[in-house]
């Protein structure tokens, strides 16, 4: 991976650094450090806001406003579609909202940081190496 790549951050890695929790906000920090570019789903974004407790908007609004954020376009609806009732034919059952995740990076070239790696085991999808 190039040092000027954009990360697609999963909703697992946005709880994390926000509740600072397994080194992850200094894994972000290094990561920009090294010319990296951090983004996110909208999905993700939703996903964060609906388990939100109490007292943790402001820091978590300040922290998602400092990343981009990448829409759900109709393509990757399609993909994301696609994805799950490819898997489905396998035998796997996968949420809606990771197959969206993996459609957009997918979707984008770019990989997926992301703690639940058995979820985005999808032919094609790069996965960003978490320490």
């Amino acid at each position: 991976m190039s040092p000027s790549s954009t990360v697609l951050l999963d909703t697992t890695v946005l709880i994390d650094a926000l509740r600072k929790r397994n080194r992850r906000r200094e894994l972000l920090a290094a990561l920009l450090a090294s010319g990296h570019s951090l983004a996110t789903s909208t999905v993700s974004i939703a996903e964060v806001y609906g388990g939100l407790r109490p007292g943790e908007e402001p820091g978590t609004r300040s922290f998602l406003a400092a990343l981009d954020w990448f829409p759900v376009t109709g393509a990757v609806a399609e993909c994301a579609g696609k994805l799950k009732a490819a898997l489905r034919c396998e035998g796997q059952t996968r949420s809606i909202m990771d197959m969206i995740v993996a459609a957009t990076a997918l979707e984008n070239g770019i990989p997926v940081a992301t703690d639940n790696r058995k979820d985005f085991q999808i032919p094609g999808l790069a996965l960003f190496s978490l320490p």
